[in-house]
């Protein structure tokens, strides 16, 4: 992605934690946050299209983990680690509110973003559940198409804030949790031995 492209999202992400962007022309927006008028025109023609953006680049921060990691051969389980490390890093400050008003104000962009997003997450769930099996990590009398459905929609329900407030439930503590629970669901004795020794040793990125 282009730096300065970038830089634009993340500053408007930043902004988003106290200003409602949908009410936001570029020309104010590029004001409040210190920007050329010109680069941000040069790169989004509207606020739609900067929130199309800035959901592209979620998307791409969550893409760019299995890019960046070489998978091949490794553990099913360690590399739900790895996932979980790097989705915590790169997440952590997710705003539930922005989403809140991107879902309500551009709905066709959000639900086209949504879709993107989780038949991504969806092929790598299963992926990794085959993989485990094979491995003896997971048992192997799973519905691998069921367990990736009833995982995904777990991951779905983290996001919701009627469900669990963010003010109560950071976004990290919710997703260890989450995958702790799965683990534990669907792994062999010898695929917990694993997952429990892994836990003492883990060191989450700072």
């Amino acid at each position: 992605m282009d730096e300065q492209l970038k830089m634009i999202i993340e500053k408007t992400r930043d902004y988003s934690f106290s200003h409602p962007i949908h009410r936001m022309s570029l020309e104010k927006l590029s004001n409040d946050m210190g920007l050329d008028r010109k680069l941000v025109m040069k790169y989004v023609k509207s606020t739609k299209e900067l929130v199309r953006n800035i959901l592209e680049f979620e998307r791409y921060n969550f893409k760019v983990i299995f890019k960046d990691n070489d998978f091949e051969g490794v553990n099913a389980i360690d590399i739900m680690f790895t996932v979980s490390r790097e989705l915590s890093d790169r997440f952590q400050d997710i705003n539930p509110t922005l989403t809140i008003q991107l879902k309500k104000h551009y709905p066709q962009v959000y639900k086209d973003h949504i879709e993107d997003k989780y038949d991504f997450i969806f092929g790598k769930i299963k992926i990794n559940i085959e993989k485990g099996i094979n491995q003896g990590m997971y048992r192997d009398d799973l519905s691998v198409e069921l367990v990736a459905r009833l995982y995904l929609a777990r991951l779905m329900d983290i996001h919701n804030p009627e469900l669990f407030p963010h003010e109560k439930f950071s976004f990290t503590t919710l997703f260890d949790f989450t995958i702790d629970s799965y683990v534990r669901s669907i792994a062999t004795a010898e695929g917990l031995a694993h997952y429990e020794q892994k836990r003492k040793s883990f060191k989450p990125n700072n």
